[in-house]
């Protein structure tokens, strides 16, 4: 019996049957390539009136961390995921530890390291703040969405206690962005390096900053509601804060040791990353889902875009790489400073 003809079943020969899935691969790509592109076009303009927090460090650290703290401000903080928060721990009702961002306090956490080169000793003042969450969105599409979010910004000092670099990225390794400064010799940019606006995936940095902590300039970094991402960096002076008639909250800074011992209740302390496994230094609860499924191919990496330590606790297992490309994974490790700015050209 003709099965196919009692049940209206058309026939399809194997070549029509191939072309057929091939045109689904194509639609399946061309619909992944929208996403991904939309995902990190430019951004439109905020809407204007929307309400705004600025947040700036405690003054009870003295010293260079204290005085080069950067301030952040933090557009649509009238949404809790939007606002800087604190890492804290908690016990679950089945006696384990879970972690989470509490956003009704901000924090900074501050940590210090060194690099030398032949041509100088350097400092990096490295600033780390969380959020919450990054809420989903279909249209636009939010590639980053999920909870637990960081950021960083490192403030690279010559021996003078200049400022030469200033470096933002996302606690994943995403949106680097490399911002020199006047007191940097030109010899040290990379080949080629033009004085023109950066483009950061639909963000636009600077290409430089004149920057003079000692004439009373602060560093200001703009966050994009919603994604967190730094929309804009740059350097600005008293009467910013004078003119600023929006809400401002203070921040301490806070050791980012602290980090790995957050108190809860009857269990001491709990780190903010894993410390075991195949997630060792992850943050806990930070797996970006859509990350995962439409770029793990590409990175080679079954938690790409989940935020991570800076610090040894990654530092083998999960570095903190900045370029997709895997074959590139420890030559743009930002926890190894130097060969990290050499792999992005520069030459301290």
């Amino acid at each position: 019996m003709d099965f196919a003809r009692k049940f209206g079943i058309r026939r399809t020969s194997p070549g029509l049957a191939a072309n057929h899935l091939l045109r689904g691969m194509g639609v399946a790509l061309c619909l992944l390539v929208c996403l991904l592109a939309q995902a990190c076009s430019h951004h439109a303009p905020l809407k204007e009136g929307i309400p705004s927090t600025l947040y700036h460090a405690s003054s009870s650290v003295e010293g260079d961390m204290g005085r080069l703290a950067p301030v952040f401000l933090a557009h649509g903080a009238d949404k809790d995921h939007n606002r800087i928060g604190t890492p804290k721990a908690y016990v679950k009702e089945n006696g384990k530890a879970a972690v989470y961002v509490d956003f009704q306090k901000p924090s900074f956490f501050i940590l210090k390291t060194s690099f030398s080169t032949e041509k100088d000793d350097y400092t990096n003042l490295v600033y780390r703040v969380h959020f919450s969450k990054i809420p989903f969105s279909l249209i636009p599409f939010t590639l980053t969405a999920g909870k637990n979010a960081g950021l960083l910004v490192v403030v690279t000092l010559n021996s003078q206690k200049q400022p030469v670099l200033v470096t933002t990225v996302h606690t994943c390794g995403c949106y680097l962005s490399i911002i020199p400064t006047t007191n940097l010799p030109r010899d040290c940019l990379p080949a080629g390096w033009k004085e023109t606006p950066q483009n950061v995936y639909g963000e636009v940095h600077p290409p430089i900053l004149d920057f003079s902590p000692e004439k009373g300039q602060r560093l200001l970094i703009e966050l994009r509601p919603e994604i967190h991402r730094a929309m804009d960096v740059r350097v600005v002076g008293d009467s910013f804060f004078a003119d600023w008639n929006q809400a401002k909250e203070e921040a301490p800074l806070i050791p980012a040791q602290a980090l790995e011992a957050l108190d809860a209740d009857g269990l001491g302390p709990v780190s903010f990353f894993y410390d075991s496994g195949l997630k060792t230094g992850f943050v806990k609860g930070s797996v970006k889902t859509w990350e995962t499924l439409l770029m793990s191919w590409m990175a080679l990496d079954l938690f790409v875009g989940t935020d991570k330590a800076y610090s040894p606790v990654a530092d083998k297992a999960n570095p903190f790489y900045t370029s997709l490309k895997p074959w590139n994974r420890q030559q743009s490790n930002m926890w190894r400073f130097k060969n990290f700015l050499y792999f992005w050209g520069f030459n301290l």
